[in-house]
């Protein structure tokens, strides 16, 4: 089963990776600084919208921020 825990630690893995500071994210989202950082300490998760917008400014697959790859594996076994 997948966790709340493994998608904040994607996403925040993503955020760090992008190479982006945390207002240039923001701002391409349309999101405050302060939710980037939240979403970096897995402290908040970002509503549906938000999550497609991050993926789309950070360039990663939504499927591997919602641990599809983990389901896939553990189906395949």
């Amino acid at each position: 089963m997948i966790t709340v825990g493994q998608i904040q630690q994607r996403l925040a893995e993503a955020i760090k990776q992008s190479g982006m500071k945390q207002h240039e994210i923001a701002d391409r989202v349309g999101i405050s600084r302060v939710q980037i950082s939240c979403y970096l300490h897995g402290t908040k998760m970002p509503a549906l919208d938000t999550l497609a917008n991050l993926c789309k400014v950070l360039d990663v697959d939504t499927n591997y921020i919602l641990c599809q790859d983990l389901e896939e594996k553990k189906d395949k076994a």
